[in-house]
């Protein structure tokens, strides 16, 4: 079991972390400060619900004042596409991986979110930047409409790794209950054979049980909602905290 690795320091497990989708800075702020109230562990900025997400300087800014009202906060950057879930943005890809490296170097992000599935250079681009400005990559792969066979799904998790990420996040939709045990299946499997931090996430209400249980599979990370959701599933995160304390009571149970 391998914590993310958030300041320089090993992480709780699991860190539970809230979305912020807010289209203006101050939808943001309002966000951010339900998320600390809500004792949200990290928080992940889902830029491409910004309204001005095309204005680099204007990301910048947003960013860097997130960081001021709230220091204390981790903060993940992502730009989530439309082929795995996304808005619309008007960007290219190229200019996408740029954005993502400016917010490296920006210093408001502590870990930033890189689809693997994009191409080889975009990916060079903002590794080498998470490299430079020590923020740590998250190598992720959605699927809104399925669970593969649980050997896909350790192969997402391993090329995560191949690609130089500091974690791999491997996101896909339940259809079935069985759906989310082979996503667990999945995510245990590959912890006890990758050296990276792992993120597993089965969404939809057949999932619940890996946004509760995932952390004793490997998962280091798990999504709740202070404010607005961002995937199916999610819960507030009072519920989540308290499903994981008892689950965690459990597990520790002679």
């Amino acid at each position: 079991m391998k914590p993310i690795t958030l300041r320089g320091k090993p992480a709780p497990m699991p860190l539970i972390c809230a979305p912020l989708v807010g289209a203006d800075l101050d939808a943001l702020l309002a966000e951010a400060a339900a998320a600390q109230s809500a004792r949200a562990d990290i928080v992940e900025w889902r830029v491409d619900y910004f309204a001005q997400v095309a204005d680099p300087a204007a990301v910048m800014d947003a960013g860097r004042a997130l960081r001021r009202a709230h220091p204390d906060l981790p903060l993940l950057f992502t730009r989530r596409s439309q082929r795995e879930g996304g808005q619309a943005v008007a960007l290219s890809e190229r200019r996408v991986a740029e954005l993502c490296a400016e917010a490296c170097g920006a210093g408001f992000a502590d870990l930033i979110d890189f689809e693997m599935a994009s191409a080889a250079v975009d990916m060079k681009t903002v590794r080498e930047a998470a490299r430079r400005h020590r923020v740590a990559l998250v190598c992720s792969y959605h699927d809104f409409e399925r669970t593969a066979p649980l050997n896909d799904l350790v192969a997402h998790f391993r090329h995560a790794q191949e690609l130089g990420g500091d974690v791999g996040k491997v996101s896909v939709m339940a259809r079935t209950v069985e759906d989310a045990l082979t996503l667990l299946a999945a995510t245990s499997q590959a912890a006890k054979t990758l050296q990276i931090a792992l993120i597993g996430v089965s969404m939809g209400p057949h999932g619940a049980i890996s946004r509760i249980a995932g952390f004793a599979y490997g998962s280091a990370l798990t999504f709740g909602v202070a404010s607005r959701g961002s995937a199916p599933g999610q819960m507030p995160i009072g519920e989540l905290r308290s499903a994981i304390e008892v689950a965690r009571k459990a597990l520790a149970a002679k």
